[in-house]
């Protein structure tokens, strides 16, 4: 049985009304790294869970396709069917 983790920090800048996350996949001798953002619209109220929600989820969409990209290169390495981006 594999165990992968993905550890996920969340930086808040209040002041410019930004977040930055990043999603780090551990996944044995690599680690994959997808990044989000999210910026606050100034007439906005001031919620910072729903930028943390955001700029997590756009995290984790970027490590998606950053994990879809490298299976897609060890498909075409290792076979000879074209992969289909799955």
């Amino acid at each position: 049985m594999k165990h992968w983790t993905v550890d996920i920090d969340i930086d808040e800048h209040t002041d410019s009304r930004y977040t930055r996350a990043e999603a780090r996949l551990h996944a044995g001798p690599a680690d994959v790294l997808g990044v989000g953002v999210s910026s606050r619209n100034p007439r906005d109220p001031e919620v910072p869970e729903i930028g943390d929600e955001l700029a997590v989820a756009r995290a984790l969409a970027d490590l998606s396709e950053h994990l879809r990209t490298a299976a897609n290169a060890g498909v075409a390495t290792n076979s000879t069917e074209a992969s289909h981006g799955w």
